[in-house]
């Protein structure tokens, strides 16, 4: 172990872990980021929770309302923390010069991804955990210790897909101020044929055919199918896992070609 960690190695890993706590630091000071990516979901959460509390959906089987939202939101949530911070704040460095400067800094450029990555990936946990234990104080919506696998499964497949989607999509991102704008229109629309807000039976078949071609719905339907009291085994879900792999697949490509590029070029 001693032989694979070298000094260097050694060195680069400390640096990584101190500018995560720096990330860390930085995002949960930045209240309008805070209140975008962790409090929208959980306010959602509770608004459309409450309002459709004792509904059941006698089209999955008379399932609660609540078991098919908690999971849904959970799955904007995840998006929020990992695609929108990730390429708005992409896009702003870039465009500060910060990346291009990282390369005459002790800290390498790898390194400095690895840690706003490994910051993202706390935050996901952290919202995991409150939306979880919100859902399950006070709308009676548990996790089942018997389809926890596939839970954990999709969970650690949707946040590397749209962490490193997120990271990707900055390679069509002109500038900083368009983020916004490319962005919330990359997934907003998506979010309401995606059964994330509600079950989307009988929609058109063209809208479900855009819908199954992108990540949003296997990220949502997994979390969903891990939470349906119907689901037997250990909650694994192929199709939405493979769905996933293949995305995380090429969101790993677009992120090295996106951090590749030269600073302002848009392909």
């Amino acid at each position: 172990m001693n032989a694979v960690l070298t000094p260097s190695l050694r060195r680069d890993l400390g640096l990584v872990v101190s500018q995560i706590r720096y990330e860390q630091r930085s995002y949960w000071r930045n209240r309008g980021r805070g209140i975008f990516t962790f409090v929208f979901p959980l306010m959602f959460l509770i608004i459309f929770a409450t309002l459709n509390q004792g509904v059941r959906l006698h089209n999955l089987g008379g399932i609660p309302y609540d078991d098919f939202f908690v999971p849904g939101i959970l799955a904007y949530g995840i998006i929020g923390t990992t695609y929108v911070n990730m390429a708005i704040g992409t896009a702003v460095l870039r465009d500060q010069g910060i990346l291009k400067r990282m390369q005459g800094t002790p800290l390498p450029r790898w390194a400095y991804i690895a840690a706003r990555i490994g910051s993202t990936v706390l935050i996901v946990a952290a919202i995991t955990v409150v939306m979880l234990a919100v859902g399950s104080i006070f709308y009676g919506v548990h996790v089942r210790l018997s389809t926890l696998p596939g839970l954990i499964a999709i969970l650690v497949l949707g946040t590397a897909a749209f962490t490193t989607l997120g990271i990707g999509i900055t390679r069509f991102i002109s500038n900083a101020e368009v983020a916004p704008v490319i962005v919330n229109l990359t997934i907003l629309p998506l979010t309401f044929i995606s059964a994330v807000w509600f079950p989307v039976n009988g929609i058109p078949t063209a809208l479900a055919d855009i819908a199954k071609a992108f990540p949003i719905r296997p990220l949502a339907d997994g979390l969903q199918y891990a939470f349906n009291p119907h689901t037997g085994g250990a909650g694994f879900n192929g199709t939405d896992i493979r769905a996933l792999a293949i995305w995380t697949a090429a969101g790993v490509y677009l992120m090295l070609r996106a951090l590749r590029r030269p600073q302002g070029e848009v392909r």
